[in-house]
């Protein structure tokens, strides 16, 4: 779900946003998320993972810079400083809609400036940084060529990503004066950073810098063969995979304050399940130590801010086919790429399943759809069709089930 929003900043520039809203329920958080230098809030990484925030419960923020986009203003006047300030001014305004950010974001020197806002931004208890400057100064390096006419006329047409920016002398002494590494240690936030040891823009040792200048709770994360843009839809998604998983352990307590016991504990081989009274529907789930939450839709009770246990139930379904059938696969030397499963429950009368053994009341359907990629013959395929049948979840959902249960 987005809404496009416009907000007014401290210059009286009318600034443009969109806002991604998670499909159902109340959001775990809320985030802002500030794009690259001269770039907008469209570029692909911006709009990959604010979709995929939105989709584990996290509204999003993303807005163009002050001259940049469809926001009001003159780039030309713009520096550092004032990316700053509009990034405290979007919190201020999602703070008054209701929803204050808990979380920071950052691509490239949009990483840097959230480093700088976060100070200025109470609500915000987590920052991340994706291939950013550890200081502003950082980004002159992109018109070295021009500083000298910079400097000499007080302006330059200086050629960024391909296209001509006006940057005035102002813009280079506010980049050079900023102090934000040296002030890291001062964030008292959480803090992720993430970066490509193969990015060609800013190298991998401004994270270096970021992170030991950083006081703990802090993290890395390397994003291995991405570029600087998160070009590639994989490395935008799994970027946005590894923000959501770290920034839950942050932001859970936020969104719920009320709750003493926000995780599920972790017992090998067990799935682990805690849920308070007061939470509703909401539960903390701990499988054999991977955590996530359980939910029930809001028409149900619940506040679906995760899935169902009919969802679980059918994911294990879905994930031990698509796994069966890539095992065989490859046993086999089987020219299979990929397999894509869905799987949708309901309820059916038992009168009207002709190959059911009980013919009165209701009944459980599964409803499994399966798609393969690859050159398969139709021999293949058809043989694709009776593997999925022999998943270890398919067949412990058709054999005799017996659960015994005790109170400890």
């Amino acid at each position: 779900m987005q809404e496009n929003i416009t907000f007014i900043n401290r210059q009286a520039h009318t600034m443009a946003g969109v806002l991604h809203m998670p499909g159902s329920g109340q959001a775990r958080a809320c985030a802002i998320f500030a794009h690259c230098f001269t770039c907008t809030k469209n570029i692909k990484a911006a709009v990959r993972i604010s979709e995929a925030l939105a989709a584990e419960g996290i509204t999003v923020l993303r807005f163009d810079f002050t001259g940049l986009g469809q926001s009001e203003g003159d780039f030309s006047d713009t520096h550092f400083s004032s990316n700053v300030d509009d990034l405290v001014d979007a919190a201020a305004f999602m703070t008054a809609r209701g929803n204050p950010p808990a979380l920071l974001i950052g691509h490239s020197l949009g990483g840097t400036a959230v480093l700088a806002a976060a100070h200025e931004i109470d609500s915000a208890v987590a920052v991340a940084t994706i291939g950013s400057p550890a200081n502003a100064k950082h980004i002159l390096h992109l018109m070295e060529e021009n500083l000298v006419e910079i400097e000499a006329k007080g302006q330059a047409t200086v050629k960024l990503a391909g296209r001509p920016f006006n940057i005035k002398k102002s813009f280079v002494k506010d980049a050079r004066t900023q102090s934000v590494c040296e002030n890291i240690h001062k964030l008292r936030k959480a803090l992720l950073v993430m970066h490509s040891p193969v990015d060609e823009l800013v190298s991998i040792d401004q994270a270096a810098h970021i992170y030991t200048q950083a006081m703990h709770p802090k993290s890395f994360v390397s994003l291995d063969a991405a570029d600087h843009l998160l070009s590639r839809d994989e490395d935008a998604l799994y970027t946005a995979r590894m923000l959501a998983t770290w920034a839950s352990r942050y932001i859970a307590h936020e969104s719920n304050e009320s709750t003493e016991t926000t995780t599920a504990r972790y017992i090998p081989g067990a799935a682990v399940v805690n849920g308070n009274t007061s939470d509703g529907m909401l539960v903390a789930v701990n499988a054999n130590g991977h955590q996530f939450i359980g939910d029930e839709p809001v028409e149900l009770g619940g506040t679906g801010l995760g899935p169902t246990p009919y969802d679980l139930l059918g994911a294990a379904l879905a994930s031990c086919t698509a796994m069966t059938l890539n095992f065989f696969a490859r046993r086999e030397s089987l020219p299979l790429e990929n397999v894509e499963v869905s799987v949708t429950h309901d309820k059916i009368h038992a009168a009207d399943c002709s190959e059911c053994e009980k013919k009165s009341g209701k009944i459980d359907r599964f409803k499994r759809e399966i798609s393969v990629k690859g050159k398969l013959t139709d021999e293949q395929l058809e043989l694709m069709l009776k593997i999925a049948d022999r998943c270890p979840v398919h067949r412990t959902l058709e054999n005799e089930i017996t659960i015994a249960s005790r109170l400890v």
